[in-house]
């Protein structure tokens, strides 16, 4: 039975902060749907915020994320970038694996695609394996200034 698009979005939610509790670290939720973030996370005195996404592989095994936001109203259909100021961390959930993945949006421009099943090609280079993305990059709490 396929999901709505809410639905989506919130058991993407779930199991990131499932994830992210086995991780280690303290998951904290924000009290509005209008912040930028779905959740901040705080291990060794670092507070980061992180937004989730859902994606589903593609018939090809690859998992396509393009830092925008797109939405709809009576106005039409609005496409915004990501403001990466807003967040430290963006979470992929992905249903055909069971896992998430974990990059900083600094990172990449504008889009990224993390390979879950190896190339049809024999393709390697230039490849994002999702497997290397499994974990949050270690942090370090910013020196008093």
């Amino acid at each position: 039975m396929p999901h709505h698009t809410k639905d989506k979005g919130d058991l993407g939610v779930l199991k990131a902060q499932a994830d992210l509790a086995a991780q280690g670290f303290m998951i904290l939720l924000p009290l509005t749907e209008h912040a930028p973030f779905d959740l901040g996370i705080y291990r060794d005195r670092v507070f980061l915020r992180v937004q989730v996404r859902y994606r589903a592989c593609t018939h090809s095994g690859c998992l396509n994320v393009r830092l925008r936001s797109v939405w709809n109203d009576r106005h039409g259909a609005h496409r915004v970038l990501m403001n990466k100021d807003e967040v430290d961390i963006v979470c992929v959930y992905c249903p055909n694996t069971d896992e998430c993945y974990y990059f900083d949006p600094k990172d990449i421009n504008q889009s990224i695609t993390l390979r879950v099943r190896p190339a049809g090609n024999g393709q390697q280079k230039a490849v994002r394996l999702a497997e290397d993305y499994r974990k949050v990059a270690p942090v370090s709490c910013p020196s008093p200034g």
